[in-house]
């Protein structure tokens, strides 16, 4: 059914003269109810990224007074695409097929723009429904070179903001990191960045602090923009989204940066190395 709708959609778009990309349906699915309940879960998640479905439906009770079984709970956090980060041991190794690279980071010293790319994926609630944004970001500037909006978490969006990326920056990095999540550790993925001559590199199972730029990114976003505004729809929450990827990179002064901004890290070490 899904598909037969894509399909429709893309006739349409084609007869329009419409670019496919910047056209969105929200499937029909969840309950005003859950989606409020996964809004907060977002929230909670951001704070304490430790907490599994048993914790998350405590916070849920105790801080939010929402009553909710814990199956619904695991139900809801797998949808969003979510869950607990905590160290696991490594009882088993992966098998050559698995598609899992090693952490590429350790005791790097990533002094250039360009050096190092990340990516994640973060559900992004709205007043009525979700979306999925991939962002692809430069470690070393902070600079948000390229992001995608979805309504599922396929990898195609994933790579089209890759070739964003790429076209953006007229050239690729030394090293990509990402998390190991399927979207990432899928043949169209990695294949990709192996033609391209890009080292991949990929977080330990648990470790969100191996990809720890782009992980403050998202808290950034969603408390400066996403949670105040609850945008509508796909259409406003893509405006918004622009704009305030324009305030991140070019306006808004970044403490860790010396108080300039990521597009002047950026595009004045690039200008000194051409």
């Amino acid at each position: 059914m899904e598909r037969d709708i894509r399909l429709s959609v893309r006739r349409q778009c084609e007869l329009l003269g419409v670019n496919r990309s910047v056209v969105y349906f929200v499937p029909k699915g969840e309950s005003a109810e859950n989606l409020e309940i996964m809004r907060k879960m977002d929230e909670i998640h951001l704070k304490d990224p430790t907490a599994g479905s048993r914790r998350m439906r405590a916070y849920l009770d105790r801080k939010e007074s929402i009553v909710v079984a814990r199956s619904r709970v695991r139900r809801l956090m797998k949808l969003m695409g979510i869950e607990a980060i905590y160290p696991r041991a490594r009882t088993t190794i992966p098998g050559p097929g698995s598609q899992i690279y090693p952490y590429l980071l350790n005791d790097l010293e990533i002094i250039r723009p360009n050096q190092v790319w990340c990516t994640d994926i973060s559900y992004i609630p709205m007043a009525r429904g979700f979306m999925y944004l991939v962002c692809i970001m430069d470690w070393y500037s902070r600079k948000i070179l390229s992001w995608e909006l979805s309504n599922t978490l396929d990898v195609s969006f994933c790579l089209k903001a890759l070739e964003s990326a790429i076209e953006v920056a007229i050239t690729t990095p030394e090293i990509f990191n990402t998390d190991q999540g399927c979207q990432f550790t899928s043949h169209d993925w990695t294949d990709r960045l192996k033609e391209l001559e890009i080292a991949i590199s990929m977080d330990g199972k648990g470790r969100w602090i191996d990809n720890v730029m782009i992980e403050r990114f998202w808290r950034s976003i969603k408390y400066e923009d996403i949670y105040l505004k609850s945008y509508e729809n796909a259409w406003e929450l893509e405006k918004g989204i622009s704009e305030y990827m324009i305030r991140y990179n070019s306006d808004r002064p970044h403490q860790s940066l010396g108080e300039v901004t990521p597009d002047e890290v950026y595009e004045c070490v690039v200008k000194l190395a051409a």
